[in-house]
């Protein structure tokens, strides 16, 4: 009633007269200005009356956000759960990971920008010495999203390699590794890390590579155990997951998909190494991954 009130005011002769209020912009006008929000500057506005809540359901509204082929992402889906579905209905789908290739790689949009993001399990990846006990052994976490990581106890041939082929939308990607030095476990309700197996990794760096079926090209080393250079800079790797940049790859089209072949690598078989947990690999939009980091999204 309050609302309504403040919304009156004397006409000419006397009788009360209403103000436009943002219940009189008509759902056209609201609908247009919706295309150059984000989806959750949506979704808040939606609350405010009828008009900004018809126009947040608008398909006109929703396809501006979803990517040029979207279409791919739904195939990935069980038909059943795509009928009749509006492009909000769509979105709000998509912006749950998608799991594919047997549940090993998963496939998502962002919500804030509807970008494609994406993410290969350890145990989509090929893996030296995978199956032997004596080197790695398969771990179950909360601390993955897939659930499990590879652990290493100890090896001297250390080698991962995947690759993935997906129609991503045009965009620049970054490519890069998520790892842990060290085991951990939980002790009344406390995380507990233990480094009884972590050696090796001080002695020489690791290689990262990446590359495109169209050629394109990128590769890093960094040592994963560099103690005195991280107490330096206050960032310590050890008992912390970490994402380690591969290197960034351009996608002009999303058509034909593309495919990229990454690897990590320590193939110096004068000492060994071990106490890593190898989690995942994620392929992020470059501006995304950057505003993330900044703390702007």
């Amino acid at each position: 009633m309050g609302a309504s009130l403040s919304n009156l005011h004397e006409g000419i002769n006397g009788t009360a007269m209403m103000k436009p209020g943002l219940g009189d912009i008509p759902e056209s006008c609201v609908a247009c200005v919706f295309t150059y929000l984000t989806p959750p500057e949506i979704c808040n506005l939606a609350r405010l009356n009828r008009s900004f809540r018809g126009a947040s359901s608008s398909d006109s509204v929703w396809e501006k956000k979803l990517p040029s082929n979207y279409q791919d992402l739904l195939d990935l889906l069980p038909p059943e759960r795509c009928q009749n579905l509006s492009k909000k209905d769509i979105f709000a789908l998509l912006c749950r990971p998608i799991p594919f290739d047997d549940g090993n790689k998963e496939v998502w949009l962002d919500r804030v920008t509807g970008k494609v993001c994406m993410a290969i399990s350890a145990k989509g990846m090929a893996i030296t010495g995978i199956d032997d006990r004596r080197y790695w052994n398969w771990v179950s976490t909360e601390e993955s999203r897939f659930h499990v990581v590879a652990y290493l106890l100890q090896i001297w041939w250390f080698e991962v390699d995947g690759v993935v082929r997906f129609p991503l939308p045009a965009d620049v990607y970054t490519l890069s590794f998520r790892l842990h030095l060290g085991r951990y476990s939980k002790r009344l309700g406390r995380r507990v890390p233990d480094f009884e197996h972590t050696h090796g990794w001080d002695i020489r760096p690791v290689r990262f590579e990446l590359s495109t079926a169209d050629g394109q090209l990128a590769s890093c080393e960094c040592y994963l155990d560099d103690t005195e250079q991280d107490y330096e800079n206050d960032k310590h790797k050890r008992g912390c997951w970490m994402e380690y940049k591969v290197g960034e790859f351009i996608v002009s089209d999303s058509k034909p998909a593309t495919e990229v072949k990454f690897s990590l690598k320590q193939i110096d078989c004068t000492h060994s190494k071990g106490g890593l947990c190898v989690d995942s690999v994620f392929i992020i939009p470059t501006d995304l991954k950057e505003c993330k980091k900044r703390g702007i999204l």
